[in-house]
């Protein structure tokens, strides 16, 4: 039942709640997410810290959509071996998922440590920041450390296929019953 619920049902609540809060926020609150601009006080960290975040966290949102999304016989049928996928796809989400922690951690650190900036600083922009950065922290350790605690987990033969399947409507919470906590 439990299973049901987290892998069938909830995505589409979570998609659901997506969608209306965004059209509820557009047509009665337009202008109330924000964060105070804080540009003029101190610009080269923000510079920085914001290239390295935004490149990075496009690259690791595209690379997870795309391994989510590319079935695991096309990349077979390109002749890449699982090995070869492995380490292309580690390597290249490890480079872009630092680059992405040093430019929040850039974001934060200036955020908290220069006082005017901090002043303009709600307590809640301090929390989102401090979340993202240990959801970054856990998403590296888990792909540099994470295999090694699971060895031959093949998430494209699980995880990937439920995530299509949600957007054909009929996902199998049977995929997901034993995948490991790490992932």
């Amino acid at each position: 039942m439990w299973n049901n619920f987290l892998w069938v049902i909830l995505p589409y609540l979570v998609f659901a709640s997506f969608i209306v809060g965004h059209i509820f926020r557009y047509r009665y609150d337009k202008f109330s997410v924000t964060a105070k601009s804080s540009e003029l006080i101190e610009k080269r960290q923000l510079m920085i810290g914001s290239i390295l975040f935004h490149v990075g966290i496009l690259f690791v949102v595209g690379g997870h959509f795309v391994g989510l999304v590319i079935p695991k016989s096309f990349t077979e049928a390109i002749g890449m071996s699982e090995h070869t996928y492995h380490i292309i796809a580690v390597g290249i989400g490890s480079v872009f998922g630092v680059m992405t922690f040093i430019g929040m951690f850039l974001l934060t650190y200036r955020r908290i440590s220069h006082k005017s900036v901090r002043r303009l600083s709600s307590s809640g922009d301090i929390i989102v920041n401090l979340t993202l950065l240990l959801t970054l922290l856990l998403g590296i350790l888990s792909t540099l450390f994470g295999t090694k605690e699971v060895p031959g987990f093949d998430y494209r033969e699980s995880i990937s296929i439920w995530f299509r399947q949600i957007f054909m409507f009929r996902p199998d919470a049977n995929l997901m019953a034993e995948i490991p906590l790490l992932f």
